[in-house]
């Protein structure tokens, strides 16, 4: 099963993001990724595997700016591999 997280507010919305896809690990997944607004423009970090691998792509890259609205899915392959590119 997949699952859809999403925050706005005033808080950083990665920490909330991940916390939230942490919880949705229970429904079963092959991949992971967040996207979040900032200055206009939309970021997205997406991995196959665990939401752990996901964090671990994000800290690689030198993390997220701040921002305050975003989104993190998690993803079944019913279509396509379950690869990062199609995370």
């Amino acid at each position: 099963m997949c699952g859809i997280v999403g925050y706005i507010g005033p808080k950083d919305a990665l920490p909330i993001l991940l916390e939230g896809l942490k919880r949705l690990e229970y429904r079963g997944y092959d991949s992971a990724g967040i996207a979040i607004s900032h200055n206009g423009k939309i970021l997205v970090r997406k991995k196959a595997g665990k939401v752990a691998s996901l964090v671990a792509e994000i800290e690689k890259s030198d993390g997220l700016p701040k921002a305050h609205l975003g989104m993190g899915h998690t993803r079944w392959a019913t279509h396509g591999a379950p690869n990062d590119l199609n995370a």
